[in-house]
């Protein structure tokens, strides 16, 4: 795959060709159908990407006033923010950043509904299908009986509309675009007519639209079905599906120990370089390695921290492990740099460029400062 001898462990990779690829299928979607896709950065916030990203893409998506500025100042295209609630004292500078302003309740539309209007902003709301397409993963499911994203049908008030020109769910994680078909069903049953009032809808993220298996036609036909019935423009913001598999993470062996199976022990960590596999939970993907038992070696890899169960997963081998073995786990562009921490004093992971011509770029370098200087 490529040389890591020489390479700072841990450290990320971003891979230049894997992403160009994922950004062409998306500006294909683009230029098929008219509709507009925004790079959500709560997934994946390498700015020194952004110039390449909006070479593809028509903007960026954000959750609130860091990633909003980041948005405007490091792509200044389309910038749209969406957040549960807003502060006050930020609401003008976000109003700066961003020309779509997404409020997740009436309570909040009223509150600042007027400075929006006066700024020439586009307002949305956010509403809630209440149409559940996942299984297992409650805290990703803005649709869940506890969720507090979006406005229920019960809860939405036709009466109090004034100023606003677009409607924006997010619903989906990790799906394919079956799910959002029938989401838009549940969405057109409870909310058709107010979408005929409507300019323009956000779709939100979780489309898995660069995956292999992705169905894009059937994406395209839901995008071209709401251009045609009801004349609204069409907005996607995908975080996942920008960045998919085009990112490693570098780690080596530091020591090997018994406990009731072999257990390595690595320079990285889940809880503090790659989060989601503790939160989903999940079991990332690891060149040259099988399930358990799979080869004929086995081991649990686990972390330096004091954290009992910051474990990766168990991985088989085709030859036994040893100190300063590379290992190198696929799939860590997205939400790893975004999420990550310095837990226990643990060093952040430098992050690497794996240009389209195999050259190694170094974009960012961490060190003691940068842990001493986030307490």
């Amino acid at each position: 795959m490529f040389d890591t001898t020489k390479i700072k462990t841990p450290c990320y990779i971003i891979d230049e060709e894997k992403l160009i690829k994922n950004l062409t299928i998306l500006n294909g979607v683009q230029q098929r159908t008219g509709a507009r896709i925004l790079l959500a950065q709560k997934a994946f916030s390498c700015y020194h990407l952004y110039p390449l990203i909006g070479q593809f893409l028509s903007g960026t998506a954000c959750s609130g006033l860091f990633e909003a500025r980041l948005g405007a100042e490091e792509m200044g295209k389309e910038n749209h923010v969406f957040s549960s609630a807003y502060r006050e004292s930020e609401f003008d500078e976000i109003l700066g950043c961003c020309g779509h302003i997404i409020f997740n309740s009436f309570s909040q539309l009223d509150k600042f509904r007027e400075k929006a209007l006066a700024a020439g902003r586009e307002i949305g709301l956010r509403i809630n299908p209440e149409l559940s397409t996942q299984e297992g993963h409650e805290i990703y499911d803005p649709c869940s009986p506890k969720s507090r994203l979006g406005i229920r049908l019960a809860d939405f008030r036709r009466d109090k509309l004034e100023g606003v020109t677009g409607l924006h769910f997010h619903t989906l994680c990790e799906q394919d675009s079956d799910d959002l078909e029938k989401t838009l069903a549940a969405v057109e049953e409870k909310f058709g007519d107010v979408l005929a009032k409507m300019k323009w809808i956000n779709l939100g993220g979780g489309h898995h639209i660069t995956r292999d298996d992705y169905d894009i036609p059937r994406l395209e036909r839901c995008i071209s079905h709401l251009q045609e019935k009801y004349g609204l423009t069409v907005y996607l913001e995908p975080g996942e599906a920008i960045a998919l598999n085009a990112g490693y993470l570098v780690t080596e062996v530091l020591d090997l120990i018994q406990c009731d199976i072999p257990t390595a022990i690595l320079d990285t960590s889940a809880a503090c370089h790659m989060p989601d596999v503790l939160e989903m939970p999940y079991r990332p993907p690891l060149f040259g390695s099988g399930l358990p038992g799979e080869k004929k070696f086995t081991y649990r890899l686990g972390s330096q921290t004091c954290l009992s169960g910051d474990f990766i997963g168990e991985y088989s081998f085709d030859e036994e492990l040893a100190p300063g073995k590379r290992l190198i786990f696929g799939d860590m562009a997205i939400y790893s740099m975004v999420k990550n921490n310095t837990f226990n004093g643990m060093p952040l992971p430098d992050i690497l460029l794996k240009k389209a011509d195999g050259s190694m770029e170094t974009l960012r370098t961490f060190g003691y400062e940068d842990f001493r200087s986030r307490l």
